[in-house]
Order: structure tokens, then C-alpha cells, then sequence
């Protein structure tokens, strides 16, 4: 139906047409009763359309559904919603055990089983002269926040320096070490045991004294480095018949004060004042002095009374959501710059670096085994029982190598010149322009004072190669 006609003129000119000329256009306007038929039977239709997606099941409460993805939440570039099993990250030479209900990433490099032209070092290749090779072998303990990926550069050259086997791993919350949720809550291996906490030192103690026995061996040379020098220590007193020697690089070891030669001075001299003989005034200070033990008796249990609420209040809060959350915001905004920190030369840290040292950062649940093992060591002790480890130091009977870089701005040099004075007989060797990595920054100088020290410390014996002898 037609309710009116209208005539316009178009505005567009054809070719060859003058511009001045116009065409009329004849333009026909529907009804309103026409209007009302076409809504009808569009309104017909969608209705047809709605009923056919019903009777296939895709019921829609809005007409379209929405396509807006939620934003990826990201650490250091990471994506944190697409995290992964960390067997699914491992290299072609990882290998896994299981050692108290955990999966422990580790690597072993045998010079047998080495080509001997898959490593090349200049610090042994030129030499004219072979050593005899270890009895024992090299167990490599990684710092905080590292894994064994920080020894790489070094592990296949030291074992062909040593001539012995070479093991590194991940302690738990590091790594490719599987991740435990509620460490609390896990099965003791045994009945009458407690159960071990995965994130604590006495774990890394037993998992240390595992490989040793892993790798069929009855001692060990445990090579530690930063955090991982406290492990070596501990196992060392532990179960000292079990280490051979230990090589410390960069230790965060607190080292003492006083050294033990003053401590034994003062020790003897107490002593010969003791043997005086006794006075009225030397009575007097005598009451005194246990008044004075009485009253220190009673403060020391008020302050271990405190100092457990401490404890408590603040492993609370390490294991909260909070801290998750806190140590989340930290590595995304440190992580990197921590990283470039440890070295004397930032521009060597290059993206395959950076690559190795967040791939962890890929795997399921490690921020929260991050908190635990933080929680963990903040609060508890390896054994209540023993003394402070620095207070152990001159104890050590086993040979010592301490090596530090002279620009470590994370522990400073003259902390391991410390270290050295208080661990008797204990080698110190510091290189320059470098940082806290001296394993991954200056390789050859690391790999040299390693070989020095194991050939002086096992007095291996040197002799000319076969070819020449000949």
C-alpha cells in the first residue's frame, strides 16, 4: 500500500553528464498499515530463530553472551593463570626421585659418560699434566631463590676437574622440586615420627645425605653457595663422617664477632680467677651473682614466653593470604633487578639468564611454597638443642674453601674474611670484579681455585700423560 509519492532529484552526475543536469527520482512511501505488516512478520521470525536454539539445548539467559576475557594476572611478564606441573618445564638431562613423598629435580654429570669434546676449559685443557682422580664425589647446593640452573656453567668442567661425579638438585620451594600445599597436614614416613616439614633445614639436611647415599658413595664434597653454604654446614655437623670437605662460595654464614682464640683466652683466665682463694668480698659478689642468675633465670623464661608468641604470631601471618599476596608483589617488582644485583656486571645477565631464573615462576603453587619455606625459616631452628651454628665454626676438622667475590653487594666480602678466621685451617680466596656469583660470573677463576684446592686438600697425585711418558 501507498500512502503518498514524492519526487527528489539525485545529486550524483554520470559520466559524460553535464553538471548542471539532474535526473528526477521518484520515491514511494509505505502506509502506516504496511509498517505495522512488515514489524509483524519481522517479529515472527526472530521468534522462530529464539525457539530453534531452545529445542537444541542452548538456553541463554542474555541474547549474546559476553566475550570480555578476565585480565591475566602476570609476574615479571609471566602469565600466573597458565601455570604448569614442573616436570612439563624440565630439560632433556633432568632427572626426578622421590624422597619423602616429594619429587626432587636433580642432574648428574659423570666424566665417563662425557664427551670429552662436549666441554671445553682452557683451565685444564692446557695443562701437560693430569691429576688422580676424587674418591668422593661434588654435591652442589644452590642459594635462596636460585636452583641448580645457577651451576650449569660450571658443573660438567668440574667434573672434569674432579674426575668424580657431580650432582646438583632443588631443595623444596626452589626449582622443579614438586610443591607441597599444607606441609603441616602431610603423613610422617613412619608411625612413631613426626612429620617433616618439606621447607625446613632439616629436610635439606636428610635430602643432602640422601644423594650421597644416592650416588653409592660414603663421603661427599659438598659445594654450597650463598644460603646454600648453611646447608653444607649443617649437614657437616650433622653427620660429619659423611663430608669429605666443603668448598663455600659467597656464604651467608653470620660469621662471629670474636674468634675462638679470644673466646679460649677469656675462658682462662675465668678460670685461674676462680682459683683464688675466698674472701668476705669475694663471698659478697657471690650472692650477688647468683641473685643476679635467679632474676636472668626468670627474664630468659619471660622472654622465651614472648619470643614463642612471637613465633606463632608471626608464622600466622606468613602463612596468610596477605603474604602470598605481599611476596607476589615483591618478586614482580624486585625479581629482576635482584637478579642484576648479584652480578659486578649487570650487562652478562642476559635473557636466557633471566629465562632460567623465572621458569619456577611457571610452575603450580610456588608462591605459596616460597611463603612456607620463608615461614619456616624465620621461625623455627634446626635443633633447639644444639648451640648457634656460628658458635660451631671452629669445631669444623674437615678442608675448607671459602670463595667471594670482592664487589658482592649482597654478602660483603669481609663477612667470608670473618668466615675464614673463625673455621680452623679453612682456605680463603676472594676474586676480582665480581659480584655475588662467582660460579656464573667469572667461571675459569672458580674453576681454577677449585682444582688448586682439591688437589692440596686430597694430595692427588700428578703425572705426565700417557702419550708423553711414552
Amino acid at each position: 500500500m501507498i500512502s503518498s509519492v514524492s519526487v527528489v532529484y539525485n545529486q550524483f552526475v554520470f559520466p559524460g553528464q553535464p553538471a548542471h543536469l539532474k535526473f528526477p527520482v521518484i520515491q514511494l512511501k509505505p502506509s502506516a498499515l504496511q509498517c505495522e505488516l512488515d514489524r509483524k512478520r519481522h517479529s515472527s521470525i526472530i521468534t522462530a530463530a529464539s525457539s530453534s536454539f531452545v529445542g537444541s539445548g542452548a538456553e541463554y539467559s542474555e541474547p549474546f553472551p559476553t566475550t570480555q576475557k578476565k585480565k591475566a594476572r602476570r609476574i615479571v611478564g609471566i602469565d600466573q593463570d597458565e601455570l604448569v606441573d614442573p616436570k612439563l618445564l624440565a630439560d632433556s638431562d633432568s632427572c626426578f626421585c622421590e624422597f619423602e613423598g616429594l619429587q626432587l629435580h636433580h642432574k648428574i654429570c659423570d666424566p665417563e659418560s662425557e664427551s670429552q669434546d662436549s666441554v671445553h676449559d682452557d683451565a685444564t685443557s692446557d695443562s701437560s699434566l693430569h691429576k688422580e682422580k676424587l674418591k668422593f664425589p661434588l654435591i652442589l647446593l644452590h642459594g635462596f631463590g636460585a636452583s641448580l640452573f645457577s651451576w650449569k656453567t660450571v658443573m660438567k668442567r668440574l667434573a672434569k676437574v674432579s674426575g668424580s661425579k657431580v650432582l646438583s638438585f632443588d631443595r623444596p620451594a626452589f626449582g622443579l622440586t614438586s610443591r607441597v600445599d599444607n606441609p603441616s597436614n602431610r603423613t610422617p614416613s613412619s608411625k612413631d615420627a613426626k612429620p617433616l616439614n618439606p621447607y625446613s633445614m632439616a629436610f635439606s639436611i636428610l635430602a643432602t645425605l640422601y644423594f650421597i647415599d644416592f650416588l653409592t658413595s660414603e663421603k661427599a664434597i659438598l659445594v654450597g653457595h650463598s644460603a646454600g653454604c648453611l646447608v653444607a654446614a649443617e649437614t657437616y655437623f650433622k653427620a660429619p663422617e659423611r663430608v669429605a670437605a666443603m668448598i663455600l662460595v659467597a656464604p651467608a654464614i653470620i660469621a662471629p664477632l670474636t674468634s675462638s682464640k679470644k673466646v679460649k683466652a677469656n675462658n682462662q683466665q675465668e678460670s685461674s680467677n676462680s682459683d683464688n682463694p675466698k674472701t668476705p668480698f669475694f663471698n659478697l659478689l657471690k650472692i650477688i651473682s647468683d641473685f643476679s642468675r635467679f632474676i636472668l633465670s626468670l627474664f630468659k623464661g619471660m622472654v622465651n614466653m614472648v619470643n614463642s608468641l612471637y613465633k606463632k604470631a608471626l608464622s600466622a601471618f606468613l602463612r596468610s593470604h596477605i603474604a602470598v599476596m605481599l611476596v607476589r608483589m615483591v618478586i614482580d617488582k624486585f625479581g629482576i633487578s635482584a637478579i642484576k644485583n648479584a652480578w659486578y656486571d649487570a650487562s652478562k645477565v642476559t635473557d636466557s639468564v633471566l629465562e632460567a631464573y623465572t621458569r619456577p615462576l611457571r610452575t603450580k603453587g610456588w608462591d605459596r611454597a616460597l611463603v612456607e619455606f620463608t615461614a619456616e625459616m624465620l621461625t623455627t631452628s634446626v635443633s633447639e638443642s644444639n648451640p648457634p651454628l656460628t658458635e660451631r665454626l671452629n669445631e669444623i676438622s674437615c678442608p675448607v674453601l671459602i670463595i667471594t667475590g670482592d664487589s658482592d653487594r649482597l654478602v660483603p666480602s669481609w663477612n667470608a674474611v670473618r668466615l675464614s678466621q673463625a673455621i680452623p685451617g679453612s682456605r680463603l680466596e676472594v676474586i676480582k670484579n665480581c659480584g655475588h656469583l662467582p660460579h656464573e660470573e667469572k667461571p675459569h677463576e672458580f674453576l681454577t681455585i677449585v682444582d688448586d684446592f682439591l688437589t692440596s686438600a686430597f694430595r692427588r697425585i700428578e703425572s705426565q700423560p700417557l702419550q708423553q711418558a711414552i
